[in-house]
Order: structure tokens, then sequence, then C-alpha cells
């Protein structure tokens, strides 16, 4: 075999046995398409302007919940994976990264337009409301693309990830994702891991503060190791934090305070998608312990996944999760499906949707765990409040 080479047209070949074998990512321009996310607040603008209609300045969460379901479900699903020979070739595109790059400073745009349209004072304050619930999809959003540029080992990456989560003050995140979440995924010990029984609602506090606690004492344990106080630069929870002050700071000083309340409802919107994604991809998945009482590697079977096309394309592929799991560094456009993974019945934008309506969530989504553990609800991870109903429920012995 020979090593694949790129050609002009994107097509990727090599030399197998003597025969030349092609293969090209179908997806390669759609995956542009991310790039609509950070115009939602000026086509937000653009619809309210040309209709008067204060409507509009919700296209965000609207284009969350109901546009992308939509899509997802027209476009449908991809279960195709590139060969093996095409991976390494394909990791190189510098195309790819191109657009995770282009992705904060449109993001950023839109969050300092948001800003200056404040302050001008002509919005209504449901429209204010709707601008900020928008711009805060964008960063919410964004996040996917901070957590795909934050697991790489190239700098200007991980510094590019925490720019992009300042805009929602979860810089945290990439500390506790990349060190605690992928240690204890699909665990009870994981903040960021949802057990079955457990709503989105009583999750998302849960998830908010444990993250807080788990990337400050990673970072603690880290530097004590050195000989060091958390309390200095080298903290990277405490450096991305002071990130996000500079960044409101800087924007309240030119827009003044009255963009203080835009600032907390778009970053407080923007990292409440991030845990509702969180909640959804290992809900009531469980890792098994060993003889030894140490738990199972991870594997493909410990991630909800979901191969419908629109969403994966807008997300930087995160819905093929289980392999990200699997290979952290791997990069979005060379993710693979794995037929043994769950599978969601649709995409985030759908899930997300059922996931704030409690028992409509249950109703599609408890049946789907247990059928991943052959009726045996005792191997799922389940809400402590709720194991005896649960087991009761579901015929284990209580």
């Amino acid at each position: 075999m020979t090593r694949s080479t790129l050609s002009r047209s994107s097509t990727i070949s090599t030399t197998i046995d003597g025969t030349v074998v092609t293969w090209r990512d179908e997806k390669r321009y759609s995956w542009a398409h991310a790039l609509v996310v950070p115009m939602l607040p000026f086509l937000a603008w653009v619809g309210a302007f040309t209709t008067g209609l204060d409507v509009f300045w919700y296209t965000g969460p609207f284009w969350i919940l109901i546009g992308l379901p939509i899509i997802d479900t027209l476009v449908g699903i991809d279960r195709g994976n590139p060969p093996p020979w095409a991976e390494s070739t394909l990791d190189k595109d510098q195309y790819y990264r191109v657009l995770t790059y282009c992705y904060l400073p449109l993001q950023l745009a839109g969050f300092f337009w948001g800003a200056w349209l404040i302050a001008q004072g002509h919005l209504s304050l449901v429209a204010e409301f709707g601008l900020a619930l928008t711009v805060g999809a964008v960063g919410g959003i964004g996040i996917a693309n901070a957590h795909e540029l934050g697991h790489k080992t190239d700098s200007f990456e991980r510094w590019m990830a925490k720019v992009v989560l300042a805009q929602t003050a979860y810089g945290h995140f990439r500390v506790e994702h990349n060190r605690g979440h992928h240690v204890r995924v699909a665990t009870p010990e994981d903040p960021a891991s949802a057990r079955m029984g457990e709503s989105f609602w009583a999750f998302f506090p849960r998830s908010v503060v444990g993250a807080v606690r788990s990337g400050w004492r990673i970072e603690k344990n880290r530097l004590g190791r050195k000989g060091g106080s958390p309390w200095n630069i080298h903290n990277e929870v405490l450096t991305a934090w002071l990130m996000s002050v500079v960044l409101f700071s800087f924007t309240i000083a030119i827009f003044g305070v009255r963009v203080i309340p835009y600032l907390v409802v778009q970053a407080v919107f923007g990292f409440s998608l991030l845990e509702v994604v969180n909640y959804l991809e290992h809900y009531g998945l469980l890792r098994q312990k060993d003889a030894q009482g140490k738990y199972e590697r991870c594997a493909p079977r410990h991630s909800w996944n979901s191969d419908h096309i629109a969403s994966n394309l807008v997300l930087y592929g995160l819905e093929r999760h289980s392999d990200h799991h699997a290979n952290p560094t791997r990069r979005y456009q060379t993710l693979r499906t794995f037929d043994e993974a769950p599978q969601l019945p649709s995409g985030y934008g759908t899930m997300i949707g059922l996931a704030y309506l409690t028992p409509l969530w249950r109703r599609v989504m408890d049946q789907r765990v247990l059928a991943v553990y052959g009726g045996d609800i005792t191997l799922a991870n389940l809400d402590p409040r709720k194991r005896q109903r649960l087991l009761a429920k579901y015929g284990a012995e209580v």
C-alpha cells in the first residue's frame, strides 16, 4: 500500500495491491454550515427589522428546537465512515481546521453586535430577552467548537477554545471535561453523566456545581503536586474565568451597565445548552466494575450516538460521541459510527426539546436504556432518589 494523497478535487487516493482506490468526503463542503450558527443574531435583526415583529429576536432558540429537528428529519442520517487508509490524510487537511477557526470571530462579532443593539435602548424588553437568548445560543453551540479545539495538542487551538468559552463564563469546562469527565464518564461519580430517572432540571444544577468543583479540584491537585498554590496564573481554571471577567468588563466599559442583564442571560442560556447536551449523551449508561472493583474501560456502548447529518454538521460531529471518548484527539471529520453504540431516536435538536419535557423524555428514553442492558435495570446508572421506584417499576428485586 502506498501513502494516500489528497487531490485537487479533494478525493483521497491510495494504491492497494496494485489497484488505485479513492474516497471522498461527501460532506466536505457541508461542514461549512456550522458557520451559519454565529450568523443567527444578524439573521434575527434582519427578520425583526423587515417585519417589525419581536418574535424574530428569538431566532436562536427557535432554530435549535424547531428548525434543526425539521432539517434533521428531511436530510436524514449517514452511517458511513472514512476508510482507515484515508484517515491520516483527512486529518491533516487544513480546510477542516479553518472552519473551526472561523467560528470565533463570527461569534464575537455577534456578541458585540448584540451588546451594541441593547445599548441603543430602542428594543423592548421582550426583544432584548430574545436577542440575549439568540446570542446565548451561538455561545452555547460554540462550546461544541471549543470542545473540538480544546482536545487538540496544538497550543493555538487550545487558546482559541478558552476564548470561545469566555462568552459563556464556562472556561473551567475544558479542564473538567478533558481530565474529569473523560476519566469518570458513565459512572455515578461523574457530574456530567445523567442518571436514569433524573430529570434535566435536577441534573442541571448538579452538573453545573459539580463541574466547577471538579475543575477547580483538578487544577488544585495538579499545581499542588508541583508545590504550588492554586491561586496563581498557571491555574487554567482561574485564567479561563479571568478571560470572562476581562471580556465582560470590556463590554460594560464600552456599552454601559445597560448590557449587564444581556451578559448574564446569554451566558446562562449558553452553558445550559452545554449541560442539556451532557444530559442526553450518557443518560442512564453505566460502566460495570470488575472483580477488583475497578470500572471497565469506556466502550462505544457507554455513549448515546446519533448519525443525523444536519445536527452533526453544526456540532462538528459531536453526536458520534462514542468515537470521541475512545479517541479524544481525533478530529471531527474522521469520527466514526459504531454498530454497537446505542442510538438516539433523533439528532440533538429534537432530543434537547425532549429533555426539557421530563415525562416525554422518560417515555422515549427509559425503555431504550432498559434495552441496552437486556431488560436488567440493575446494570443501569440509576438516580439514587428514584432507584427503589425504578426497580419496582421494571420488575427487579427491590
